[in-house]
């Protein structure tokens, strides 16, 4: 049976999502979406705006999963408007319990279309995320192919991470802190064990249950790695209060998958700042 790399006809990555594939139960929130953004950010200064995760992919679970928003302005956003982007995230979580949580991102049109930005935002926006509002700038940016030079932009500052992670792991005295932690993290790493792997497979997904199971087909080399993806691909969908799961996570995988796409795939190039 043919397997599905996500790829179009002409071998580029094809867009995941489209707002035809959002469930019901999350209809209500897309539509509050629709609403507020612009009323928060205003018609003139709104350039563009995304939905990208599982809800328009078409995984979400009702009261599990969260709702993520990538919205672009004209011009760079102000420190008023990052905080009106939390409040806006807050009070649509607050307001829809088929959702756990929102979070919604904020950026200037010009980072979109960076040449800096070409291999790393530019692909999100263009592969990752569905457009809702305003013009999408997908049609400014290129097909993308799933590439070593791909891998090496989207995750290749993994070990620039690992100081944040363990301090915030060192701070996370609640089970709360801990749970939130362990899911961000997870993720992460999830995701950077796929792309690690990814120019090998030849092609993309973003769903982390194959992403492991992709990392494990093509590094039978590390079975003890590939019970740790494994482990980070349940814990970003499931996840944990244990330190020890977040020690793993943090001091263990993350240190080695670092070095191994370091290896692999080179550093990400540097950013104005960073």
């Amino acid at each position: 049976m043919h397997e599905d790399r996500g790829l179009a006809a002409d071998g580029t990555i094809r867009r995941e999502g489209s707002l035809g594939l959002v469930g019901t139960p999350f209809a209500p929130v897309v539509e509050a979406v629709r609403v507020r953004v612009p009323a928060v950010f205003g018609t003139s200064r709104l350039h563009s705006a995304y939905l990208y995760g599982s809800i328009p992919r078409g995984t979400a679970i009702p009261g599990v999963s969260d709702l993520d928003l990538q919205v672009v302005l004209h011009d760079a956003p102000t420190d008023a408007d990052r905080a009106a982007a939390e409040e806006t995230a807050a009070a649509l979580d607050a307001a829809f319990s088929v959702i756990d949580g929102a979070g919604l991102l904020l950026s200037p049109v010009h980072d979109v279309l960076s040449e800096a930005e070409r291999h790393d935002f530019g692909f999100f926006v263009a592969c990752l995320c569905t457009p809702l509002l305003g013009e999408d700038l997908a049609a400014y940016l290129p097909r993308y192919r799933p590439t070593s030079l791909l891998a090496r932009e989207t995750n290749g500052d993994l070990a620039l991470m690992l100081p944040r992670w363990r301090a915030d792991a060192a701070g996370a005295a609640t089970d709360g802190a801990r749970t939130r932690l362990s899911r961000r993290v997870a993720r992460r790493l999830v995701r950077s064990a796929f792309t690690l792997v990814m120019p090998v497979w030849g092609g993309w997904t973003s769903d982390l249950r194959r992403s492991a199971e992709l990392f494990a087909r093509f590094r039978p080399d590390a079975p003890e790695r590939v019970a740790q993806v494994h482990t980070a691909a349940v814990t970003a969908r499931a996840p944990s209060s244990d330190p020890a799961v977040l020690a793993m996570l943090v001091e263990d995988l993350a240190p080695w998958l670092a070095a191994e796409y370091t290896a692999a795939h080179g550093t990400k190039a540097p950013r104005h700042g960073g």
